[in-house]
């Protein structure tokens, strides 16, 4: 008998949810866990700015006492009054290998959307863009990345058992880092350059980076991504939380800034060594000596680059900016000894974005993928 429990959003609550993960995946060579404050920072409505415009539930299902599954549903009013919809979205959602499990935690979300006026639940999906999104479908021999899910192939099995069918695709890549800069890449950064006036910005201060562009970063990332699968923008409140968030994480040497004449930020291209051998050492946690763990992988030699964000603003796409970007990013990730690049997701139909690694050997080795059901 599957007993469905909906949890007080409290943090020892939030704290066994995200646990629930850790501990399905114990041992699994290829998962790499979250930092559990991070998750629960997340799904903390005093915490997470994104609950201005978000609402959210979270259900664990328990059979004899004993956590079997975990399940958050959220709703994003923005996004479904940008787009004129009335989706509720499913995330966080991990279960044992057992259809009466799954099908508890799903219909909970179901019955839940349902109740808040929503014709349809789709994901998994975070409350943002920023957070972790899509099913991985294939690739589950591949070790996962900092910023993605990671999940057994029967998840996506139950789901379509219970009538989900496919919304949208992420592709990502593993991308060799070449010697040097491709010549044609090279070339084409130095017309860009002159021809639009463009100018490479490196910053060594956070404080620098943060006072001068942290703010027009993340407004660039709102023009660049709008349009995109479920986008929901980033309010003023997020912009203030992720500047500190995110940008006092970063090696800035791994960070590239393209501006126009004016000074005006007009692409992005962040990266971090990658963490995921060392948050799988951390098991989620800081203490005792997770935070060991995350200094080397920070720190530490590393082969292995994660491709966090590139972010190019609109009328400037197609034009070569790319380019420029890795004609600059390039020799840093040569110099600190890095062989491969993950792209993380990005949408299968997105071919601006996947036409820039025709410079590169690379082979496309995940795939993820978003499910919807009519309620």
């Amino acid at each position: 008998m599957i007993k469905i429990k909906q949890l007080e959003p409290t943090k020892d609550n939030l704290r066994i949810f995200t646990q629930f993960q850790i501990d399905l995946y114990k041992g699994n060579p290829y998962y790499v866990p979250p930092l559990i404050s991070d998750d629960v920072a997340t799904l903390l409505p005093e915490k997470n700015p994104a609950f201005e415009f978000c609402e959210a539930a979270y259900f664990m299902a328990f059979r004899d006492g004993k956590a079997v599954g975990r399940i958050a549903g959220i709703l994003n009013k923005q996004v479904n009054e940008h787009h004129k919809t009335q989706n509720a979205r499913f995330g966080f959602i991990d279960f044992i290998d057992d259809p009466e499990v799954s099908e508890a935690l799903l219909k909970a979300v179901e019955d839940w959307a349902r109740k808040k006026g929503m014709k349809k639940l789709i994901g998994p999906l975070g409350f943002t863009d920023l957070d972790h999104e899509g099913m991985l479908i294939e690739g589950f021999q591949e070790l996962g990345t900092m910023a993605t899910i990671y999940n057994h192939a029967y998840y996506a099995e139950h789901l379509e058992r219970l009538g989900y069918k496919k919304d949208s695709d992420w592709v990502e890549f593993l991308i060799d880092v070449p010697d040097k800069v491709p010549e044609k890449m090279s070339r084409i950064a130095e017309i860009v350059k002159k021809k639009y006036n463009l100018k490479v910005l490196k910053y060594k201060s956070r404080n620098r980076i943060k006072s001068e562009y942290g703010r027009a970063l993340f407004h660039l990332i709102n023009d660049a991504y709008d349009g995109l699968y479920e986008y929901s923008h980033l309010t003023e409140r997020q912009i203030e939380y992720y500047i500190d968030v995110y940008l006092g994480l970063l090696n800035l040497d791994l960070v590239t800034l393209i501006v126009d004449k004016q000074g005006h930020l007009v692409g992005v291209g962040i990266s971090m060594p990658s963490m995921s051998k060392a948050l799988q050492k951390s098991m989620g946690k800081m203490l005792p000596f997770g935070w060991f763990h995350l200094l080397k992988g920070l720190k530490g030699k590393n082969d292995k680059v994660d491709l966090l964000l590139v972010a190019v603003k609109p009328e400037y796409q197609n034009k070569g900016v790319n380019a420029l970007l890795f004609a600059d990013l390039i020799p840093v990730y040569q110099r600190y000894g890095y062989k491969q690049a993950e792209s993380n997701p990005e949408m299968e139909t997105n071919s601006k974005v996947q036409n820039q690694w025709e410079y590169f050997d690379y082979r496309q080795h995940r795939r993820r993928r978003s499910f919807y059901k009519n309620l």
